[in-house]
């Protein structure tokens, strides 16, 4: 077939014979097609080499094509696990992506948030958290008209606008694994105040332990700020209580590490002397020695599940497909966890 200039959408969809909202659907990914209908389409595309155009349609939606994610979140890997799941759905699209940071304490932090949508013109936004958490920012989102979704740790709003996992029942499930293997003195490496994750995951602990008649005295707590060295802070004040514990649970695999280190330095023996569980089961859960007992958070999945609530309906403004809103984290068990030395302790 011959080419005669550079080919148009509208060469496309009078050789494939569909409307060109049918080849807007296909460049987009669109589930509202048969298998049929989009090979044929992208059949003609690869033919004729036809690219897309987004300048030209951003010009017509005023809208450019590209997701935002906005977070305040200090673990590194916990934005690179959500920026994977994002360019894994963006992935053949016309959409790209931009990564802009916040700072949620500064008392500018909306002006800041609406000057980069707006001067963006942002298709949407991931919104994580803490961010997202904030209803401020969600209201605002709303109010210029720029599509979002939320993600966190527990539902806080409608399924179009949430991807939320199960931190409590996760992390619930987890601490009866320690319980169940004999364990009474267990302490708790907290998340950052302010963060729903946090307060999710030692809701889940103190739910597990009370239905086992377990105390919590408060010398079995320490806070952390999901980084290593916290961790490591945490866990040094964790073990200088005496009688100390025989577990220790971590709210991310971070600290966790940081809680190995610190129990290492002292010559302990993980897990004859202490038992440790994270969460995240990031790859750092898999390489530490011995590998980390963890709840998996599927949170790449559910970056992808929000990239694709909002970039559905692109081609022509429909409504936002049916993609997942809860994710279910899952317990991963591995060396890390053992009855105490002395089951009777």
């Amino acid at each position: 077939m011959q080419k005669t200039g550079q080919p148009t959408i509208n060469d496309v969809a009078r050789i494939a014979g569909v409307s060109k909202k049918t080849v807007s659907r296909v460049i987009n990914r669109s589930p509202l097609l048969n298998d049929d209908t989009r090979k044929r389409v992208e059949d003609v595309i690869g033919e004729l080499g036809y690219i897309p155009n987004p300048q030209a349609r951003a010009l017509a939606l005023r809208r450019n094509f590209l997701i935002g994610l906005v977070h305040d979140n200090p673990n590194a890997q916990t934005v690179l696990n959500v920026q994977q799941g994002m360019l894994e759905a963006l992935q053949g699209t016309e959409f790209e992506m931009v990564v802009r940071p916040l700072d949620r304490g500064s008392a500018t932090m909306l002006d800041d948030l609406r000057h980069f949508l707006e001067r963006q013109r942002l298709f949407g936004v991931l919104l994580m958290p803490p961010v997202s958490e904030n209803d401020s920012v969600a209201k605002l989102c709303d109010s210029i008209g720029c599509r979002y979704v939320r993600m966190g740790s527990a539902v806080i709003d409608d399924s179009e606008h949430m991807v939320a996992s199960n931190d409590r029942e996760a992390v619930r499930t987890a601490t009866e694994y320690l319980i169940e293997q004999g364990h009474r003195r267990i302490g708790l490496v907290a998340g950052p105040h302010g963060f729903r994750s946090a307060r999710e995951r030692r809701l889940g602990f103190e739910d597990a332990l009370a239905a086992a008649g377990i105390a919590l005295p408060r010398s079995m707590i320490a806070d952390g700020n999901y980084t290593f060295e916290s961790g490591l802070v945490a866990a040094e004040r964790l073990l200088d209580v005496m009688p100390r514990p025989t577990a220790i649970f971590s709210s991310n695999d971070e600290m966790a590490a940081g809680i190995i280190h610190a129990a290492r330095q002292r010559g302990l023996d993980i897990p004859r002397d202490l038992s440790i569980i994270g969460f995240d089961d990031t790859p750092i859960a898999a390489h530490v020695w011995p590998p980390l007992t963890t709840v998996r958070w599927p949170i790449a999945s559910m970056a992808r599940s929000a990239a694709l609530k909002l970039i559905a309906g692109a081609d022509d403004g429909s409504d936002l497909v049916e993609e997942p809103s809860l994710f279910l984290s899952t317990l991963i068990r591995r060396a890390s966890v053992s009855p105490p030395a002395d089951a009777d302790t």
